[in-house]
């Protein structure tokens, strides 16, 4: 009697274990998307159910896990970027390393039927935005909060020997600083969905593919002139409540089937050797020239924000 009990106890404890591997959460920054039909395909090769948790914009992200590390809200992350790992190296926030899933390119994209409406050159690099010409038409990210907002304010600090005098001119010259890439693309942005009051936003170089009339032609471009470089990353998360289950999705972040869905639901460029969109082939050519990637941004994060927080008197 006490064996056929004794099997049975352990028989209930492999149950519940199983029971407990079933679930694994990922948290992601608010972009992140991904079908129905990819979501069910996880679950069904792997038996786990895949809770998704959005936690605004990769820095909003970061901080959050970082305030929450020691009980985490997810078992995997995805979406720090090469701006905002340092953070999450430094806080100890990843269980072994950063795995690679996918990259942008931070370029300022215009609307193009806004500057032939209104007979306005196009600028060719976003230096030329402190320009009169151009005063109230850009929006740009909080770097506090933003990932693209943080990537461009690295390549000032790439580009110039000391950016704060162009701020100061881009700020005079009515640049609105809105919290999150969402916000000023889908909001702000004039080219987009929003129909928004700023012709030239803060986006990436892939924007363009999104942005495409009946044609087939794009109805914005990107200036990929000293774009920055985005490298975006999947990790597990120190005291994960299912780490061999998260170990599952980064497997799956990186299979071909997810990666060849990435670029017309994420506007990233995948890792994986998959074919990209005819959209992508035609409207979404990578940056011509990058900068800042020699930057040491873990050394110099603080300062930057701090002088752009001056400048721009924003919290941080």
């Amino acid at each position: 009697m006490k064996r056929i009990l004794a099997v049975c106890l352990v028989a209930l404890t492999l149950s519940s274990c199983a029971v407990q591997n079933k679930a694994v959460t990922l948290v992601t920054h608010d972009s992140f998307a991904i079908s129905d039909e990819l979501l069910k395909q996880y679950e069904k090769d792997t038996g786990n159910k895949l809770t998704l948790v959005r936690a605004g914009d990769a820095g909003a992200m970061t901080s959050k896990l970082v305030l929450t590390k020691d009980s985490p809200i997810a078992d995997v992350m995805y979406g720090i970027d090469n701006t905002f790992s340092p953070v999450a190296l430094e806080n100890n926030i990843i269980d072994g390393s950063l795995v690679l899933i996918d990259y942008a390119d931070v370029c300022f994209n215009v609307d193009l039927r806004y500057f032939k409406n209104n007979k306005l050159e196009i600028p060719t690099h976003w230096n030329q935005l402190v320009d009169p010409k151009y005063k109230n038409l850009t929006v740009i990210e909080n770097p506090n909060t933003s990932s693209p907002g943080l990537a461009f304010l690295a390549s000032t600090y790439s580009y110039f020997d000391s950016p704060i005098t162009w701020w100061k001119k881009l700020k005079n010259n009515g640049v609105k600083v809105a919290a999150s890439w969402e916000d000023a693309y889908y909001t702000d942005f004039s080219g987009s969905a929003g129909r928004g009051n700023y012709p030239i936003v803060l986006s990436y170089s892939s924007s363009p593919a999104d942005e495409v009339d009946s044609q087939g032609k794009a109805t914005t471009a990107a200036l990929r002139q000293d774009c920055f470089r985005q490298n975006e990353y999947a990790g597990i998360l120190k005291n994960a409540k299912n780490p061999r289950a998260a170990k599952t999705v980064i497997d799956f972040l990186q299979s071909n089937s997810f990666q060849a869905s990435m670029p017309e639901n994420m506007f990233v460029y995948p890792t994986a050797d998959v074919a990209l969109p005819k959209a992508w082939q035609q409207n979404a050519q990578p940056a011509l020239t990058t900068i800042g990637g020699d930057l040491d941004i873990p050394a110099n994060r603080d300062k930057w924000l701090a002088d752009f927080n001056l400048v721009f008197d924003v919290a941080p």
